[in-house]
């Protein structure tokens, strides 16, 4: 198969690039990577030195292509489908653009930091930089709420590129720094985003890992059940 996505099942990032992959049924195998495996890892670091996931290989064309923008404009470009995730138009693919980023700097970042203050030794975590990061989820909760607006989605009527940043993104900071009942719009959404069923087929296959996840007992209840 041409298309080879290097991650694994439990990483928001790489559900964001799978989340671009379902909606257009496009063909890929799914190479999931145990970082605690040397052959794994090896297989991933001769591509991509840095190790991040996900990381996506067309061997058709030679490509190594990193981070998960690039990865999915490049999907968009080179094998696009039904669902266009960056518009055409300059103006409307800045706003995706710009909201992609939201999600990736200003949710998944603080989320994926608190995160890793859990799993330090006891006594350690900074409580300092954990307030930081609450702090901006706080406030990303709120410019999101209003940048919906009547939107279904977040930067229009149009499902894109930054809805696929958005939907792990808020999966897992949710957990964390819950919505507010005073943000019906951005709860509306979340639940818009768990119901789409490329995001819906992202979850089910990270169902047998979610008890690795810290916050297990924070999920929703059918996630949690699987935890257990």
């Amino acid at each position: 198969m041409s298309i080879v996505l290097y991650g694994h099942p439990l990483a928001s990032f790489c559900h964001k690039v799978l989340i671009a992959l379902y909606e257009n049924a496009t063909l890929f195998e799914n190479r999931l990577v145990d970082l605690s495996d040397e052959a794994s890892r090896a297989d991933l670091f001769r591509f991509w030195p840095i190790g991040k996931m996900p990381l996506l290989r067309d061997e058709a064309r030679d490509s190594t292509i990193p981070e998960t923008t690039i990865i999915i404009e490049y999907l968009d470009h080179y094998y696009p489908g039904p669902v266009r995730l960056l518009p055409l138009e300059i103006d409307r693919a800045l706003q995706v653009r710009l909201w992609d980023r939201f999600f990736d700097q200003y949710v998944q970042v603080p989320m994926q930091t608190l995160v890793s203050h859990r799993r330090r030794p006891e006594g350690t975590a900074d409580e300092i930089e954990m307030a930081a990061c609450k702090a901006t989820l706080t406030t990303a909760y709120a410019m999101i709420e209003k940048q919906l607006g009547e939107s279904p989605w977040i930067t229009g009527e149009a499902f894109t590129m930054a809805d696929c940043a958005a939907a792990p993104a808020l999966f897992y900071a949710e957990t964390l720094v819950p919505f507010s009942q005073e943000q019906p719009k951005l709860g509306a959404y979340y639940n818009r985003l768990l119901a789409r069923p490329s995001f819906a087929r992202a979850l089910e296959e990270a169902r047998p890992y979610f008890k690795f996840y810290p916050y297990q007992d924070r999920l929703p209840a059918r996630f949690r059940d699987a935890a257990e």
